[in-house]
């Protein structure tokens, strides 16, 4: 049984705190008590009691953080609007493809989020606590953030502003964001932005840069990184992103 259907099942024996926690606890029916986010790094495998297991719980902390977030950002002008509405619901089914009650866990999550007190920096320090030793997954949620955010063809000042501020929390240089930014609002090209190059960079840097790449998201290892089922679709499809980008490239400039 997946961390979801144990979550929906029943009671769990684990605690988890901060917004994070407060979300999923309204969001499941479950009482919630503060733990340090250490307790839950820790890689052992297997069970620590009749719970989740420690990989389990940091799928929860991911799916929790990527909803709550996103409900955050979709109000960050004031109100949520359809189109808002709309890209959260297109990325349930189309990116993650969530059955019917994973729609469900989401939207519920979605609603608690939007009525926390918390504020969208306080789900990233969260987020960021869990993942720090993780930059992929770093990446990946920033990425499902822009890529929300962008959905309607534009990204507000006010969801701007949250993005900006996630990718500090994250540790990312304003040259990286706006590389990542790219990919949704086009300043560069965005077969570039995807390899993280510069348009004037050599062949071999690109051929480098692309091989580098390739090895930290290649699907075999991205798996392994505690990342829920649900999202494992979207690390595969940045891999995908990867090769399509470095193929453009070489063709275009034929090496």
């Amino acid at each position: 049984m997946s961390w979801l259907g144990k979550m929906i099942g029943g009671t769990i024996g684990f605690a988890l705190g901060g917004p994070i926690g407060a979300v999923a606890g309204a969001a499941f029916g479950h009482t919630f008590v503060d733990k340090k986010e250490e307790e839950y790094l820790k890689s052992i495998p297997g069970k620590r009691g009749p719970g989740l297991s420690s990989n389990e719980e940091s799928q929860l902390v991911f799916f929790t953080a990527a909803f709550s977030m996103l409900a955050k950002i979709s109000k960050a002008d004031g109100r949520i609007n359809e189109k808002e509405i709309k890209a959260v619901e297109r990325f349930m089914t189309h990116d993650l493809q969530l059955d019917a009650s994973g729609q469900e866990t989401a939207k519920n999550i979605f609603r608690q989020a939007i009525s926390s007190p918390e504020s969208f920096e306080a789900f990233a320090r969260q987020f960021h606590s869990v993942f720090r030793y993780q930059p992929n997954i770093l990446e990946l949620m920033l990425d499902v953030l822009l890529r929300v955010s962008a959905a309607d063809g534009s990204i507000s000042s006010g969801e701007e502003a949250m993005l900006q501020s996630a990718a500090a929390i994250f540790g990312y240089s304003q040259s990286d964001f706006q590389q990542m930014r790219s990919r949704y609002v086009r300043k560069i090209d965005p077969y570039y932005a995807v390899l993280k190059c510069e348009e004037t960079a050599t062949n071999d840097e690109i051929k480098k840069q692309y091989r580098a790449l390739a090895r930290e998201y290649h699907p075999d290892k991205i798996e392994a990184k505690g990342l829920p089922e649900e999202f494992i679709k979207l690390a595969n499809d940045k891999f995908n992103e990867l090769q399509e980008a470095y193929d453009h490239i070489r063709k275009a400039r034929g090496f």
